[in-house]
């Protein structure tokens, strides 16, 4: 058994071609995809096969979605041991104003919000935008 389809026994999911093709994909990508983008890769493959894909490895805790504030929802893998909970698995993004990518900063985790009582936080997104490192010339 290869370390794909490993993984993706782990979560539960099925390991079919599909599934382990947009799971290499996504595993080989710096930044953070949109559907459009796992879509283009696998044109010959029906587009709801890749949506449900995406939304079962969402479901399964193996990718996050990332609202960046382009209006385009966007999709990262998850870190090894990452159960996607609010209080120890979100991290920060960095989304470029100039070469328009979305990167997970995995190593800079957002910490707990106290919020007031009555309040029940469901997702919570942190996204600095800027220039990155390849744009900014260092």
């Amino acid at each position: 058994m290869n370390e794909i389809e490993s993984k993706l026994k782990q979560k539960d999911v099925r390991p079919t071609a599909m599934r382990m093709l947009i799971y290499k994909f996504m595993a080989e990508k710096e930044a953070a995809q949109a559907l459009t983008d796992v879509e283009l890769a696998f044109t010959k493959a029906d587009r709801t096969t890749v949506y449900r894909t995406l939304k079962t490895f969402e479901e399964k805790g193996i990718v996050h979605q990332i609202d960046d504030g382009t209006g385009v929802l966007k999709y990262a893998l998850c870190e090894p041991g990452c159960r996607c909970d609010i209080d120890r698995d979100l991290h920060l993004h960095f989304h470029c104003n100039s070469c328009d990518k979305t990167i997970c900063l995995t190593e800079h985790k957002i910490p707990h919000i106290n919020l007031p009582q009555g309040f029940i936080a469901e997702d919570a997104n942190l996204v600095v935008k800027g220039i990155c490192d390849a744009c900014s010339s260092y």
